[in-house]
């Protein structure tokens, strides 16, 4: 099995993950010093532990949250200088947040042991993006995870 088959298993299992509501079941799928860079925050949220929380979040905040679609390839990272190019997987997604229609991308990228290392969300229109960026600053805050603004 080559890298994109651990990769694509490991992307098929975050979806299951995902769909299921079931965020123990994706732990194991991210390294430990994880990078998620949203589309409302410069810099990445980093580790697994705030990841998680994150996800925690997203959850709660996406209504009739659903992938519709996967590409994979491969992409160079965020990370590092040199920016190195890493197997990547984008999972498409649609959603609802507070009433504002959501399409989205997932980039999921990933290290040798084909665990995401990297993982990027983008999202339009803009005003889904301010709607997704207010409710999962509130969830954070609830959540102990960020400071009360």
């Amino acid at each position: 099995m080559g890298a994109m088959g651990v990769t694509g298993t490991t992307a098929d299992r975050f979806k299951a993950a995902v769909e299921a509501r079931d965020l123990d079941a994706a732990e194991g799928l991210f390294t430990e010093d994880v990078r998620l860079y949203s589309p409302v925050k410069f810099t990445p949220f980093e580790g697994r532990p705030m990841v998680l929380g994150l996800f925690g979040v997203l959850l709660r905040t996406f209504e009739d949250f659903r992938y519709v679609g996967e590409l994979a390839g491969s992409a160079q990272t965020a990370a590092g200088p040199d920016g190195g190019s890493a197997d990547s997987v984008i999972l498409i997604f649609r959603a609802t947040v507070n009433g504002k229609q959501i399409h989205g991308i997932d980039l999921l990228q990933f290290d040798e042991a084909g665990r995401i290392k990297e993982f990027t969300v983008m999202v339009r229109p803009q005003s889904a993006v301010q709607a997704l960026g207010e409710a999962v600053l509130a969830g954070l805050v609830e959540d102990g995870l960020a400071p009360q603004p």
